[in-house]
């Protein structure tokens, strides 16, 4: 067993951070959790408080350490995964953000969008960054913090501000902040701006100067598993390496040890997110998916992947609670759906921020079709559930047509692949068995093993495919024609949702 005995890796998600001891078999010895504020502004903009974020990590360090008995000897690394294209600005020289972060899903960029496409297209840029133009990444969020905030643009021309996703923003702090903090972040996360070349790995100087963002901002490119520097002394993990960055989706992947050309993972969380590792290939999608780096090892090349975003998944569940009071808690959507055997023929399409894959429709907005008198909560829970599996199809789909390889199962993790009916609905509508792994926690294990190997606590990629189990697997029971039916009456709701948003509606 090495001495220091464990790892510990910073969950940092959209709806709260974690920190997770695992050993050195991939288990779970504690974790400690805490929510922060989603700040809603205005219609479509979502924000969050950085410097809120930055304190709750610091708490649930020191309750993951408190609740095993740890200190930081006993910690070999520090590994930091995160919620993607989420943009922090801050003053290198304060250390204070200049505004809140803007979050993933905020869409108060479009004007930016329709700006730069009117030139090329939303897929101007796509060769090099494998992104379309769309609101989602971080490029459009600085360039509207430099262009709203007063002394914003000067301030960063002279040299002052730097930008980061929250990755980044963790990582200053931890390292020191304004007392010597490393500025850097990885090509998973910098893969997410619409910045990053994806051959060259290295940041486009004339897609910055289109932005209008001074190259001086942006973070140092680094690999996903590497010692970038060591905790300050300030902090509880004092002198302890950190050693492994990667994006929340990537991080899943690792997680899952999908390592292998044509592996791949869905991740069931806010959102739901396809990875379909095609090896060291750059493959350009022909069908509405993304092409991102999967991972970087060190020297070694990079990893290329597919993905398949979608926006609106777990969170449709916490709008059912928080904004209708339909249900107390999330977990109470299962119990629901399952009265009754189908969904009443009601679909919900869930745009509440457009559609993202295969789509890319940032003028649709949500809809709940198929409404009857017969309809009850219960249809409305189903439907819920079900429109996580039919966006899941969209995308797989995508994939299987940018691919040539159909796939013949999928691993699966996050929050939601504890709904048993959500998962058997899955593998029904795909007409492909679905897997949980035995540790479902596959994000932060992912940016655990990535700093893991950094520092020699595992060997290689190899030791850790042998660590994956499965603990479940759904096989499909649906008949063909009822899931061709299915999906045809889903994709006409989709068409419902689009073109809903004019120059005067918000």
């Amino acid at each position: 067993m090495p001495d220091p005995s464990y790892i510990i890796a910073i969950d940092q998600g959209t709806t709260s951070s974690r920190a997770i001891v695992f050993d050195h078999d991939g288990n779970i010895v504690s974790t400690g959790q805490k929510e922060h504020e989603q700040i809603f502004p205005r219609a479509g903009w979502v924000e969050h408080d950085p410097e809120e974020i930055w304190t709750n990590v610091r708490e649930v360090v020191g309750l993951a350490l408190s609740k095993a008995n740890l200190t930081r000897h006993d910690i070999a690394a520090v590994g930091i995964t995160n919620q993607r294209e989420t943009a922090v600005v801050w003053d290198k020289t304060t250390g204070k953000p200049v505004y809140n972060a803007i979050v993933w899903q905020d869409t108060r960029t479009q004007p930016t969008v329709n700006e730069l496409s009117s030139n090329g297209g939303l897929d101007r840029y796509k060769d090099k960054v494998g992104l379309p133009l769309a609101t989602y990444f971080s490029g459009t969020k600085i360039k509207w913090i430099l262009d709203n905030v007063d002394g914003a643009r000067e301030r960063a021309e002279a040299g002052d501000l730097i930008f980061g996703n929250t990755d980044s923003w963790i990582v200053w702090n931890l390292t020191g902040g304004t007392d010597g903090g490393v500025h850097i972040t990885d090509v998973t996360n910098a893969s997410r701006t619409l910045f990053m070349n994806l051959e060259t790995l290295t940041w486009d100087e004339g897609i910055l100067k289109d932005f209008g963002v001074p190259l001086s901002m942006m973070p140092e490119i680094k690999s996903s598993s590497e010692v970038y520097g060591t905790v300050h002394t300030s902090q509880l993990l004092r002198e302890t390496p950190v050693a492994g960055i990667l994006g929340d989706q990537q991080a899943a992947t690792f997680g899952q040890a999908a390592f292998g050309q044509g592996a791949a993972k869905n991740t069931y969380g806010t959102g739901c997110f396809l990875i379909f590792n095609t090896g060291e290939e750059i493959v350009r999608s022909e069908n509405g998916l993304i092409t991102t780096v999967a991972y970087q090892i060190g020297d070694a090349k990079p990893v290329y992947a597919l993905e398949g975003s979608i926006a609106v998944t777990g969170s449709l569940v916490q709008w059912l609670r928080d904004n209708l009071g339909m249900i107390q808690s999330a977990a109470e959507i299962e119990a629901l759906a399952t009265e009754v055997t189908d969904n009443g023929g009601v679909y919900i399409v869930p745009a509440f921020s457009g559609l993202f894959a295969p789509h890319w429709r940032s003028d649709a907005r949500g809809a709940i079709v198929g409404l009857t008198r017969f309809v009850n909560k219960n249809h409305i829970a189903r439907a819920a559930l079900e429109a996580t599996a039919f966006q899941t199809r969209e995308v797989l789909d995508a994939v299987n047509a940018d691919s040539g390889v159909p796939l013949t199962e999928l691993r699966v993790d996050g929050g939601m692949v504890a709904n048993e009916a959500l998962m058997q609905f899955q593998a029904d509508i795909l007409g492909v068995d679905v897997v949980r792994p035995k540790i479902v926690e596959t994000t932060a294990l992912g940016a655990a093993y990535a700093a893991g190997l950094a520092v020699g606590y595992w060997n290689d990629t190899d030791e850790l495919e042998t660590k994956w189990a499965e603990d479940k697997r759904w096989t499909p029971q649906m008949e063909d024609s009822e899931r061709q039916r299915q999906m045809r009456l889903w994709s006409k709701a989709v068409t419902r949702t689009f073109d809903w948003v004019d120059e005067d509606v918000l």
